[in-house]
């Protein structure tokens, strides 16, 4: 074997290592989103007084996301500047060491609070091994693969949610809780030992605080004019899709069971993740903007059709009875058809808008500071976007999630084309 087709097998195999860690991320993260309706109906969230303030039941049930996403936002900086001045695998391995002790704590939580907590502690672990894996996917790979093997890394974070949300949903069916997280505290065991012996020691070192030149880079700011609304419409309509299928009538739900929550989810990652396969490829040949401007309109448009799929499931029937899933109300299979098409649109966004930041985080030092970035401006809507959804299922209607949701989407892609005309010319939405 020559030295290049031996350094080109160690670069393979540190892919396939940063590829093993995102799935071991995305199947502890799914996981939480497919048994979040079932919390919801077990630890049966109540309005409560903190210090003479009422907090409504609809507070306590949004907490229950943003909590996690509020731990993620207090993590982004600190966890970003850490890759960026040391070593990037020596912090994901710190990262995945934490993430298997906080999934085995999973089993002990019996209130609101204390899952709020732990959601918290988990915030953290994904934000952590998020970060550190896609920079160094983006820091290895050559600037006309990027995009492509940001895809492959994503899609393989998608394996792990149809897997995790189809697990995790049967698995609780059948035994509970305590096993689904043991399974989870061992892939990240797992992955930690691949990521030990397989990912080669970082050799970069930025020096001084790389933020702060990022956040005025006209690219970064361009993009983040879509990125802070569209954060609004992804976790709002992400989250409350399993929420809507599983919750219980009274509630404005489907109340199915947790296998079927777990199909609704799943056929969302699957269409997100063969898509990504190409997509991702698509956009190194072809630019980025083309493909955030399609890929986050298309997801406005499907998610306010959502509250239609009562209405065409009547239309056409779909009232049926499933193996493993029981009766299923006429709803059910429109909104699995739904939620596949939000994975299509979302798989054209996703490649394009990660790999614009990895390449103008390479291109100005400080790739794990602009992935930080990234994460900052999405942290606005991922903390506010459930507690306004919460509020609204509670009381208004469980559909004006769905509205609110598609609109932040729809006017994120319209902002994104007025700033690329107005900063970058007409030409920009197809050569930049």
């Amino acid at each position: 074997m020559s030295n290049a087709d031996a350094a080109n097998g160690a670069i393979r195999s540190q892919f396939w290592a940063l590829y093993l860690t995102r799935f071991a991320e995305g199947f502890g993260f799914i996981t939480l989103l497919t048994l979040l309706p079932t919390y919801i109906n077990t630890l049966d969230p109540q309005a409560t007084t903190v210090l003479g303030v009422t907090i409504s039941a609809g507070f306590v049930i949004g907490m229950y996301t943003t909590g996690f996403t509020l731990a993620q936002t207090v993590a982004v900086v600190p966890l970003a500047w850490a890759g960026d001045r040391f070593d990037k695998r020596l912090v994901l391995l710190g990262v995945l060491g934490v993430g298997a002790g906080v999934y085995a704590l999973f089993p002990l939580v019996d209130s609101s609070v204390t899952f709020i907590l732990v959601r918290a502690l988990q915030g953290l672990v994904v934000t952590g091994a998020g970060l550190m894996t896609l920079s160094l996917v983006g820091q290895i790979a050559d600037v006309g693969t990027r995009a492509g093997k940001i895809g492959k890394a994503n899609a393989a974070s998608f394996a792990a949610s149809i897997l995790g949300s189809l697990g995790a949903g049967a698995v609780y069916d059948a035994v509970g809780f305590g096993p689904v997280f043991a399974v989870i505290a061992a892939l990240m065991v797992i992955a930690w030992a691949v990521t030990w012996g397989f990912l080669d020691s970082d050799p970069t070192r930025v020096e001084g605080f790389p933020f702060t030149d990022l956040a005025v880079n006209r690219k970064i700011v361009t993009i983040s004019t879509f990125r802070a609304q569209y954060a609004f419409a992804v976790t709002m309509v992400r989250t409350w899709v399993p929420i809507y299928a599983g919750t219980e009538l009274a509630a404005g739900g489907l109340a199915v069971g947790a296998t079927a929550v777990a199909v609704t989810v799943t056929a969302e990652k699957a269409t997100n993740m063969v898509g990504q396969l190409f997509t991702g490829r698509l956009s190194d040949a072809y630019g980025r903007s083309l493909f955030v401007f399609a890929g986050g309109g298309a997801y406005g448009l499907v998610a306010v059709c959502i509250p239609f799929a009562p209405a065409a499931g009547a239309l056409v029937g779909a009232d049926v009875t499933a193996p493993l899933l029981g009766a299923l109300p006429p709803a059910y299979l429109p909104l699995v058809a739904l939620s596949g098409l939000l994975g299509v649109a979302d798989s054209f966004r996703e490649p394009a808008s990660m790999a614009l930041f990895a390449d103008e985080g390479t291109d100005d030092g400080g790739v794990a500071s602009s992935f930080g970035i990234r994460e900052l401006v999405w942290r606005p809507g991922s903390v506010a976007g459930p507690l306004i959804a919460g509020w609204l299922m509670v009381e208004v209607s469980m559909a004006s999630v769905f509205y609110v949701g598609g609109a932040f989407a729809v006017t994120g892609v319209l902002a994104f084309l007025a700033v690329l005309a107005y900063d970058h010319g007409r030409t920009a939405l197809t050569t930049w």
